[in-house]
């Protein structure tokens, strides 16, 4: 493995780091869960970790914010998982960054813009901070036909050096400390020892690798293989077809990035968490996954499986899928991405997903 991770001198200790949490989704909470944890236990850091929650009234229990740091604990997306004293709801965006050095992105994307609208006024970041995202997605351009990753885009908006988590981690394996590992894609060193203090345990292994936009890829684009996964599980068919399936999209997950990011690295695809065990773990457990098997047994549209199933979480893999296919046509490169494509056509145009098949 050595040969594939970043190097990088673990930190000194020296000066204060402050961690803020930007999401507290189930995958939100479970990072800021360990994020606060490490931050009381290691020298260098400042111990409270805030945790932006939107504030909502829980009927018959009051607000939110109020619930989680009274109770230590996220019902509504983390339900019996007891949060460090230390981790701390907090409503309003510019609180949660003020005095942040080491701020983590976890919303989904659709909400990113009007986060970054109000970080971005004057004032509201320490100067010198870095970012990190864990927001599964990208943007395409669809009049100039670019494609941007969250991690481009946070540090062209905000100023921030900007890494990328990823991996295979499902929220409550990793918040019931079950053994798991992630991929940390770094843009320096510094970053790569900062991000590892934040987020390495005995149970949640960081390795990292100097490839921001590989890890960033993968962990969008898997979510367009696993609907696919799920397409196969809701036409019962078996595991000779779904590992053929998942084989078929790593490569084209693994291809698309080195087209379109040649800086990237296929082994973040072949060695790491963030490429084959992310999409193993998506393929098998993941919403996406849920959403799209029930889609072919119910008949049911996406916006109506996303609002029975997801208790107000968010469907990323059709989303993706839509962008990708865009971006493709728009680049006349669909025939270099036949699953990609019916995916596509699968989930907005009414394709039998037995055509699925064809030409793989």
């Amino acid at each position: 493995m050595a040969p594939f991770l970043a190097k990088f001198e673990p930190i000194d200790g020296n000066g204060k780091e402050k961690v803020a949490v930007i999401g507290s989704g189930s995958w939100g909470t479970a990072l800021a869960r360990i994020a606060a944890i490490n931050a009381s236990e290691q020298e260098g850091f400042d111990e409270t970790v805030n945790m932006w929650v939107r504030q909502r009234e829980i009927p018959g229990k009051g607000l939110l914010t109020d619930l989680i740091n009274e109770t230590h604990e996220n019902s509504r997306y983390l339900p019996q998982m007891i949060l460090p004293d230390n981790l701390v709801a907090v409503p309003n965006l510019k609180d949660v960054v003020k005095d942040a050095t080491l701020i983590v992105f976890c919303v989904p994307h659709q909400f990113l813009p009007p986060v970054i609208a109000e970080l971005s006024q004057p004032g509201v970041l320490t100067k010198g901070a870095r970012a990190i995202s864990a927001i599964k997605g990208i943007e395409v351009d669809v009049k100039t036909i670019d494609i941007y990753t969250y991690p481009s885009i946070i540090e062209k908006e905000l100023g921030l050096p900007c890494s990328a988590l990823g991996g295979a981690n499902i929220a409550l394996e990793v918040a019931n400390q079950e053994f798991c590992e992630t991929t940390i894609g770094v843009p320096s060193p510094t970053d790569a020892a900062k991000w590892h203090a934040v987020f390495d345990t005995q149970m949640f292994r960081v390795h990292c690798v100097e490839d921001v936009a590989g890890v960033s890829l993968s962990g969008a684009l898997k979510n367009v293989v696993a609907l696919a996964a799920g397409f196969v599980d809701g036409m019962n068919l078996g595991g000779n077809t779904k590992a053929a399936i998942l084989r078929i999209g790593l490569l084209e997950m693994s291809t698309f990035t080195l087209e379109f990011f040649p800086s990237s690295s296929p082994q973040t695809f072949s060695h790491h968490s963030a490429g084959v065990a992310d999409l193993i773990t998506t393929s098998f457990g993941g919403r996406n996954r849920k959403c799209a098997e029930a889609f072919i047994r119910t008949g049911k549209s996406f916006p109506e499986l996303e609002e029975e199933l997801l208790n107000g979480q968010k469907l990323q893999g059709t989303i993706t899928a839509e962008e990708i296919y865009k971006f493709l046509e728009g680049r006349g490169r669909l025939d270099g991405y036949p699953l990609f494509e019916k995916v596509y056509k699968i989930s907005f145009e009414g394709m039998d997903p037995q055509l699925m098949f064809e030409d793989l």
